[in-house]
């Protein structure tokens, strides 16, 4: 997760303020949309990737798999660092690419916590995999924020993010191959396409007890990706924000994650249910990134943060729990990766929607944002409420 959340304060960076290093090549709205097609190539990939590693750690282990992801996506990290010297917009895409398509190893974690899990402690288990994302937020971003400022160290750039994140996921590698044990001790011969992630949402239309969850899956990803991937556009746009300004920003977000997946989501889950948790923190999550809007000037947002945290932490690991519930445990790399795969699929549109949205104002993301969340409360409600 560190590898994934270092680099958050950078890429609006490479498009927005005194950083920008396309800023004479493009307008504004064109940088806009640039930045939101590049920000949908990772989802794009990891839409065809969750499925066939979910599918293929069902076969040959979960092991092998995060190991080869972990190869593919050091690959790309150290892809982006080069393509920054060289200014090749092409290569920044396939840089992202790569990466993208690995990171549906996230299924392939999740599967290996079912494995070890039972339906009673599937909601807790999955929120101390949470934590552990909500720990590598709190670091990634204040780290990547002080990596690429030229003023802590002179010889730091955009760049020096993905330099150091290549070298963690080569030691992440070490430390799988010789310290994780292999937890599917079920596995199945199957059959896998790289048009999995197609197949899937046909998969979904045939199974009635996952069309609504699904759908609240694809809702949740499509706001909460329009606020995580546009928020800093915000913040860079009207408030001046640097690349370390949103990355202690993000990391504050982190820390809050870590404190409600860790500890604050293991006490309510003793007292509540998945379902009934759900019929609420959708709903809280949208009105609090609407909240964002309201502040005059940046100290207020490490006031509203924290409770978008908290209500986003409660959410996304009982809906993982919700869904892994409908799955037999032969199968849960296969559901996973569909979860993934719609998680996926909610994130491809928003930045090419967002992009546009932001090349007229960097508000307008923020206000789609509500509105989905919110959409997927009331389709949660519909679907749920009287069960």
């Amino acid at each position: 997760m560190l590898g994934v959340t270092i680099i958050i304060p950078v890429i609006p960076a490479l498009f927005e303020g005194d950083t920008a290093i396309f800023a004479d090549q493009f307008s504004q709205g064109k940088s806009s949309m640039i930045y939101g097609l590049l920000i949908a190539s990772y989802p794009l990939m990891q839409f065809f990737g969750a499925p066939i590693l979910g599918k293929y750690s069902d076969r040959v282990g979960r092991k092998p798999v995060l190991l080869l992801s972990m190869a593919g996506a050091l690959v790309g990290y150290l892809l982006f660092g080069f393509s920054l010297y060289s200014g090749m917009l092409a290569l920044i895409f396939v840089s992202r690419m790569i990466p993208g398509f690995m990171a549906g190893n996230i299924a392939v974690i999740l599967s290996s916590i079912s494995d070890i899990s039972d339906d009673e402690s599937k909601a807790k288990n999955f929120g101390l995999v949470g934590a552990a994302f909500g720990l590598g937020f709190v670091i990634g971003p204040s780290i990547g924020g002080l990596l690429a400022d030229s003023t802590v160290v002179s010889w730091f750039s955009l760049a020096t993010p993905f330099w150091f994140t290549a070298v963690l996921t080569f030691f992440n590698m070490i430390l799988v191959y010789f310290f994780f044990p292999e937890t599917n001790h079920n596995k199945v011969k199957n059959e896998i396409s790289f048009f999995q992630g197609f197949h899937n949402v046909r998969k979904i239309s045939k199974m009635p007890n996952l069309r609504g969850i699904f759908t609240v899956v694809i809702l949740i990803s499509f706001g909460f990706s329009l606020f995580t991937q546009f928020f800093a556009v915000y913040l860079y746009r009207e408030f001046d924000f640097s690349p370390r300004d949103v990355g202690l920003l993000f990391g504050w977000v982190g820390i809050w994650l870590f404190i409600t997946q860790a500890g604050i989501l293991r006490l309510v889950t003793k007292r509540f249910k998945p379902e009934q948790i759900l019929k609420l923190t959708p709903l809280l999550v949208g009105v609090f990134v609407l909240c964002l809007l309201i502040p005059n000037e940046g100290w207020m947002f490490y006031l509203i943060q924290p409770l978008i945290a908290v209500s986003y932490g409660m959410t996304n690991p009982n809906l993982t729990a919700l869904v892994s519930q409908q799955a037999s445990a032969d199968q849960q790399g296969d559901i996973l990766g569909i979860k993934q795969s719609m998680s996926s699929l909610g994130q491809i549109v928003p930045p090419l929607i967002g992009g546009v949205m932001a090349g007229f104002d960097a508000a307008y993301p923020l206000i789609a944002s509500f509105l989905m969340l919110v959409s997927a409360w009331l389709v949660f409600l519909y679907s749920f409420g009287k069960k």
